[in-house]
């Protein structure tokens, strides 16, 4: 409605603007597997991901004019999601999309060379293609204000909003979030980049969605809900003696960096990033014992995860208008020191290497060759099933209905193969599009049947489909993907 109502003003600025991007396919699966070749872009994103969709809108209102100093304004949408008709399993169903930003910016007003930008505020530093990543985001939850000051040589953002939405939802609870960065060109072929932004949830009592502890959790408990349980094995009917939350508050943070350099010889681009966060912590989860429902608030059993990510990525140019080559790396720490007992998301380590090779055999038709190795482990013991028959292959060798474990192994490795012919009507180049794509891919895991899929993966005697070891996955991909 606002974008219609702005349209329809005749004051505006000519010279609305729209862009964007999609990627739609199909990937025929003779091992019943979901179309996808592995379970994500740790693998590299080609065939590792699946449709998507967005659009971006920029409708000026004041017309800006380069190396002008006169105020200028303009609005901008952006929607998006990840499903396309008769491409997956949401079948384009528009509940798949969302208005993921919306915001107005305005130049010169106060200070020249400051943009200042009301509403969504995400920016980053730049992409890992390879892997479809971008380690140094900041803002991407947050709605509020930011000022931005650009000159030939450096770009600077300071900014302030409320992120309370997108880490609580319908638990809404105020979360502060104030940030910055700094990006600097050092010469023609150097450019450095910093940035932080911090989040603060106050303790405000008498809120329920405001942070809280409960004192005396056990984690083990915790986790497999048995909390109410315990206590009231220790303390026989007093279950109104249950303790209640105690208010406090919660912070966390997260800071980014990104070192890039090149334009020389055959090197296009080098671009280092890097991010840690202080995960933000969860707020309650409720369990049941006879009937009855608690609430669990978890604050101190969350607020020591941390998530450390370091990417970087090369692009080649080998043999001008011949041959390209792109090499990425992804190194990854994630810890929770409240946990030392199960494995977890939050308690893994994982490396990753992608090296792709285009040839063009014409400008517009191109060879590509991709492979990947990654490696991930899980810092808490087995979660990885390497075996159709796991239950036996695990440490004791026998059924532990009580363990914590859900493997056999604390280790996947995977390599991935693609190579195919490529349709590029723009002409050479990696990142050049659209593309049209003819791919075969090809994957090998120590997990067995590490692949989206829909296999029993139980030994019950009643099991009428059967289980089967499967390390090897393939998959045929026409597919195509378009900047506009």
């Amino acid at each position: 409605m606002l974008l219609v109502a702005l349209l329809n003003q005749p004051a505006l600025a000519s010279g609305a603007e729209i862009g964007g991007y999609f990627r739609v396919m199909t990937r025929p699966d003779f091992q019943g597997g979901d179309g996808k070749l592995g379970y994500w872009n740790l693998y590299g994103r080609l065939l590792n991901e699946g449709p998507y969709a967005t659009v971006e809108m920029k409708l000026p209102i004041l017309e800006q004019r380069p190396a002008s100093s006169e105020v200028w304004t303009s609005v901008h949408m952006k929607v998006e999601g990840g499903s396309v008709g008769n491409a997956d399993s949401g079948n384009g169903n528009l509940s798949n999309f969302r208005m993921s930003q919306l915001y107005a910016e305005a130049g010169n007003v106060l200070l020249d060379r400051v943009t200042w930008r009301v509403g969504s505020l995400e920016t980053y530093f730049g992409d890992l293609g390879l892997y479809d990543m971008r380690p140094t985001t900041l803002f991407q939850d947050t709605v509020g204000l930011s000022a931005r000051y650009r000159d030939e040589r450096a770009e600077l953002l300071l900014g302030f909003g409320d992120a309370g939405y997108a880490l609580r939802g319908s638990e809404y609870m105020t979360v502060f979030s104030p940030g910055a960065s700094a990006r600097f060109q050092l010469g023609r072929h150097v450019q450095l980049g910093l940035g932080g932004q911090l989040y603060h949830e106050p303790e405000v009592t008498g809120n329920r969605y405001a942070p809280h502890s409960t004192p005396g959790l056990d984690y083990e408990d915790v986790l497999r809900g048995e909390v109410v349980q315990s206590f009231l094995e220790d303390n026989p009917g007093e279950a109104i003696a249950f303790p209640d939350p105690e208010p406090t508050s919660n912070t966390s943070y997260k800071a980014v960096a990104t070192f890039g350099f090149g334009g020389f010889g055959p090197l296009v681009w080098n671009s280092v990033q890097a991010s840690y966060q202080l995960v933000h912590p969860d707020n309650f989860v409720d369990e049941t014992y006879e009937g009855e429902t608690y609430t669990l608030y978890v604050t101190e059993l969350t607020d020591e995860r941390s998530v450390l990510v370091v990417g970087d990525e090369v692009q080649l140019q080998l043999i001008p208008g011949r041959l390209d080559m792109a090499l990425a790396g992804l190194w990854g720490l994630h810890q929770d020191g409240d946990n030392a007992i199960a494995p977890s998301s939050d308690a893994r380590s994982y490396a990753s290497a992608v090296a792709r090779i285009q040839t063009y055999l014409s400008p517009t038709v191109h060879l590509l060759i991709e492979s990947s190795l990654a490696r991930e482990i899980s810092t808490n013991g087995n979660t990885y099933r390497n075996h159709q028959d796991s239950i036996f292959e695990n440490d004791a060798g026998a059924s532990d209905p009580r363990g914590l474990e859900y493997g056999d192994s604390d280790t996947r490795d995977t390599w991935q193969g693609k190579a195919g012919f490529v349709l590029n009507p723009l002409g050479p180049g990696i990142y050049t599009r659209p593309s049209l794509r003819l791919l075969y891919g090809l994957q090998h895991s120590t997990q067995n049947n590490a692949f989206g899929n829909s296999f029993v993966e139980d030994l019950d005697q009643y099991n009428e489909f059967g289980n089967v070891e499967r390390h090897w996955h393939h998959v045929l991909a026409l597919e195509t993907e378009v900047w506009f």
